[in-house]
């Protein structure tokens, strides 16, 4: 009964790791079809190119820093170990690679490609799993010190504030050292729109990752016994919460749309396992608003050129998402109970503030030494032709 329950569980989060593996295809489409045309290679490139140095990363340092596990042993070592202990480091990866993928979306059409790698492979081997260890694997007595303070630890089911409010808060320092797109804003107060290159693929990548993203709300279970039925209505409902809300907000805009269901999955994350289906309804709701509203801020009235958004997608509604979890996972609004509000405030700001210091330390340092961004040529050609030396679609084709 144990083999039979090892190999289930075994199976059962190799699906999910496949699943959010997915996902990553959903990342680089929605980047291709809200750039410009002459940065889709690049976005696609980007994509495969960091979940790849993530892996590295990972594998070498990253699950080392989070849980204390290394893979430096002979292959016959390894072999000895269940096969679940090898598959759960695969979806853990997934998650960690997120990061990046979350950041490639704010910099796209201007940042140089080597030197994002760096950043990659720092952040995943470090700034990502040292926050992923105190919350989800008590590193350092954190979790122990906010339940002592609040009553109950930092809840974090799968990620709102691990992965993607801590991936959009480093994208923000990154974001802003970089500078806006060339002539996005002008000296006289015009914006250029620089609007999406298709939003068929904008609309594709939107649903690819709303599929994957059930792998990675209920997965996050890690074993079969413990698949909640909740998890998957409640991720149901804030996702079809944040569209309603993101297409009544968005005056009907297919780019609010579609990154609606987004904002209310990322929100949804944390307390997926604790909401009334109704409560988590309402979270995915307030986080369109908040994606709407903050992103029409930060592009037209802050002027933070920030291409898909991931700061309010990933950093205001994974931080939302982080304090929903204390409010509508409370048994006074239908959830379940096992957690507190104060606590969740605590863990949040933790995130948010760790993400903040790392991102900044990251790009400030490879800007003061490498640099960041394309030349002023490089960036008009675009990145597919500086970068990549081929464009999306080829205008000129070969005849023999």
């Amino acid at each position: 009964m144990d083999s039979l329950k090892q190999g289930a569980d075994t199976l059962f989060i190799l699906l999910g790791a496949i699943m959010v593996l997915a996902m990553h295809a959903g990342f680089a489409f929605l980047e291709l079809g809200t750039v410009r045309k002459k940065n889709q290679v690049n976005a696609l490139v980007k994509i495969l190119v960091d979940f790849s140095v993530s892996t590295v990363a990972y594998f070498v340092v990253g699950y080392s820093v989070a849980y204390g596990s290394h893979f430096f042993v002979g292959a016959e070592s390894l072999a000895q170990l269940n096969g679940y202990a090898l598959v759960k480091f695969f979806f853990l990866l997934t998650f960690a690679a997120a990061i990046p993928a979350i950041i490639s979306g704010g910099i796209a059409e201007r940042a140089k490609f080597w030197p994002q790698l760096m950043a990659t492979a720092v952040i995943v081997g470090l700034v990502y799993p040292f926050f992923e260890g105190i919350a989800w694997n008590q590193h350092f007595g954190v979790q122990a010190w906010i339940k002592a303070l609040t009553g109950e630890e930092f809840h974090d089911f799968a990620g709102s504030v691990v992965v993607h409010a801590v991936g959009g808060w480093i994208a923000l320092p990154a974001v802003l050292l970089l500078g806006s797109r060339a002539n996005r804003y002008r000296k006289d107060g015009a914006m250029s729109a620089h609007p999406p290159s298709s939003i068929p693929f904008l609309a594709l990548g939107a649903w690819v990752l709303v599929v994957g993203w059930f792998g990675f709300n209920v997965m996050s279970a890690q074993t079969l016994d413990k698949v909640s039925g909740l998890v998957v209505v409640n991720s149901l409902m804030a996702m079809v919460g944040g569209t309603l809300t993101a297409l009544l907000l968005g005056r009907n805009d297919p780019g609010f749309v579609h990154n609606g269901p987004l904002a209310g999955l990322v929100a949804v994350c944390a307390g997926s396992d604790l909401m009334h289906p109704l409560g988590a309804l309402v979270v995915g709701a307030v986080a369109g608003a908040i994606f709407v509203v903050m992103f029409t801020l930060t592009q037209n009235r802050w002027k933070i050129d920030d291409v898909l958004g991931v700061w309010p997608l990933h950093g205001l509604c994974g931080t939302w998402g982080g304090l929903a979890a204390g409010i509508f996972g409370s048994k006074a609004l239908g959830g379940l109970g096992g957690v507190a509000f104060t606590g969740q405030l605590i863990g949040t700001l933790m995130g948010v503030s760790w993400a903040l210091l790392g991102g900044a330390l990251v790009y400030g340092a490879l800007k003061a030494t490498v640099g960041l961004r394309l030349s002023q040529e490089e960036e008009y050609d675009g990145a597919d032709l500086s970068i990549h030396k081929i464009s999306a679609t080829p205008e000129r084709e070969v005849r023999w």
